[in-house]
């Protein structure tokens, strides 16, 4: 299995030079709102397969989900999609949210949860820099389960740029290598 789409190849990141600079290095994604047409049944997917814990809920309309004891990482509601389907193909919107794990056994523990409700894989990627999962969730929404490989273990170019690449990733070697 591979990601979704294996032929695009990345290059090189430019130089970024002249008066735009670059955002905060400590910049990072807070949270993610996600419309469902269904919120037992996202919680059920979130909370019950992946073992996010709801931290917040409002009737059916809307839930925010965390791990740990962060305010939120997802937040899920049926505001404008109650009954709704996902969007058709070629039309924009996520492509998948990501979610990282801390280590690699708890990747291996999250593919175990998948395994033992039903759910398929769409695709298990080794990108040098990191190892991944997709799927997707109950609404048709892209999910990424990925861990990222220590920064000195990250492959480079010569000239030191990162050198992401897809190349599928070993299913049964993290489950067998990654206690759980």
């Amino acid at each position: 299995m591979t990601e979704r789409d294996p032929s695009i190849s990345a290059s090189p990141a430019p130089k970024i030079s002249g008066p735009d600079a670059p955002i905060d290095s400590g910049a990072r994604i807070g949270h993610v709102h996600l419309k469902v047409a269904d919120l037992d049944r996202a919680l059920a997917f979130y909370c019950g397969v992946l073992g996010f814990q709801v931290t917040q809920q409002y009737g059916d309309q809307v839930a925010f989900i965390a791990a740990g004891d962060y305010h939120h990482h997802i937040a899920l509601n049926t505001w404008e999609s109650r009954g709704g389907s996902p969007p058709p193909p070629g039309s924009t919107g996520l492509y998948h949210l990501a979610i990282l794990y801390p280590t690699r056994a708890s990747l291996a523990d999250a593919l175990r949860r998948l395994m033992r409700a039903g759910i398929p894989l769409t695709g298990a990627s080794n990108h040098g820099a990191s190892e991944a999962l997709y799927l997707d969730d109950p609404d048709g929404n892209g999910v990424e389960l990925y861990r990222d490989r220590p920064r000195s273990e990250w492959p480079r170019h010569a000239d030191g740029n990162l050198m992401m690449f897809t190349k599928p990733l070993d299913l049964d070697d993290l489950l067998t290598n990654s206690p759980g």
